[in-house]
């Protein structure tokens, strides 16, 4: 009788195990790219004074070539075939928490222009203080301080989506972003950029 005891005890501690960890799993789930988490970051977006940035998805290499021009696609580091299914990944995720039409912006690098037209969120303009000074940290200052210009002038608008580099998202926020990954961003009462959340979207 006691061993038959301890045999259903043993049992019953197993099955219980498994549902304790199958429930640590859907919480953790839940928490994750498209879940609790990702909702709480992206209705955030409809607050005045947040914003998202998000570095252009995956395109091998670092940098550009030497040959580099503005409006040559063919002279520049691009998007490989994972960064485009990355970027119209993006979009969905937009998609699926109720933002379809946001305020836009991207830098005029081919691979930022390409990532944010795959999201297929309406159109796509072109912001210069978004764009890489990689090859020109002279000009990061500038870049940077103007940016933080337009961002407080502009805090009215929302969603507010910003497609850059990770060089921009860096001077701005002190945080190195892999490539595609989600910054969200607020401006505070006295005009101080905060990281407040990030998504990973490989």
């Amino acid at each position: 009788m006691t061993l038959g005891n301890n045999l259903f005890s043993r049992i019953y501690f197993m099955v219980v195990l498994k549902k304790m960890s199958f429930l640590l799993i859907l919480i953790f789930s839940l928490d994750s790219f498209g879940g609790s988490k990702a909702k709480n970051l992206f209705s955030s977006l409809l607050k005045k004074n947040n914003f998202v940035m998000i570095r252009h998805s995956i395109a091998p290499g670092m940098g550009d070539p030497g040959h580099f021009k503005l409006r040559d696609c063919k002279t520049q580091r691009n998007l490989s075939e994972e960064g485009r299914r990355q970027s119209v990944k993006i979009g969905k995720l937009f998609k699926s928490h109720k933002i379809e039409k946001p305020f836009l912006y991207s830098s005029q690098w081919c691979r930022c222009l390409d990532t944010a037209r795959l999201f297929k969120l309406g159109k796509v303009k072109e912001l210069l203080f978004l764009n890489s000074f990689f090859s020109n940290f002279k000009k990061e200052d500038y870049y940077i301080s103007s940016l933080k210009k337009w961002l407080i002038k502009n805090r009215g608008k929302r969603p507010l989506v910003l497609v850059t580099h990770q060089v921009t998202i860096t001077g701005l926020t002190d945080y190195f972003p892999s490539s595609g990954e989600m910054v969200f961003v607020n401006i505070d009462s006295q005009n101080k950029f905060k990281v407040y959340g990030t998504l990973q979207t490989r």
